[in-house]
């Protein structure tokens, strides 16, 4: 029986070592096996071309939301335009009119700043008074005078001396 037991010994070391390179086999068999997660899949299908017919979004169509957005913008570039009057001059005559008038309020400017003060203009050379006074200095002076308006009678305003004389 002693040599009964290393016979028995010997199929079972063949036997392991039959197992271990059936296993290292098998491994490297399924290691060929290719994963259905990473075989190649058909490629995608391409996207219809887009046209005017195409929905683009809420179900409208592409020529009704250009529509849709072109009629936004031109009400706002006139809204605006209304609000800031920026108008563009469309003949060259309204080109000159519009220099013609800046330069005409720029000469007009430049002579309002040559124009005396209020109090020259109201002396009068050669005159015993260095100051004529004004229409509203006379106001002032009345209204200061009396607390009430002067009452004008029916007759006294008819013969004002700012009435012009009739001509027939």
């Amino acid at each position: 029986m002693a040599g009964h037991r290393p016979r028995h010994l010997r199929q079972l070391v063949l036997l392991g070592w039959g197992a271990l390179l059936l296993a290292h086999c098998w491994s490297s068999v399924l290691s060929q096996i290719p994963d259905p997660e990473l075989l190649p899949t058909d490629p995608p299908k391409k996207p219809d071309p887009v046209n005017s017919e195409t929905v683009v979004f809420w179900g409208l169509r592409l020529w009704q939301v250009i529509g849709i957005f072109s009629l936004f913008g031109l009400t706002v570039v006139i809204t605006l335009c209304c609000i800031f009057k920026c108008r563009i001059p469309r003949t060259k005559k309204e080109i000159e009119a519009r220099n013609a008038q800046r330069l005409a309020a720029k000469t007009y400017a430049n002579t309002l700043e040559t124009v005396p003060p209020l109090s020259e203009l109201t002396e009068i050379p050669g005159s015993e008074t260095s100051n004529v006074q004004t229409v509203s200095e006379q106001v002032q002076l009345q209204s200061a005078d009396s607390s009430e308006l002067p009452v004008v009678r029916e007759e006294e305003e008819n013969n004002s001396p700012l009435d012009l004389p009739e001509t027939a």
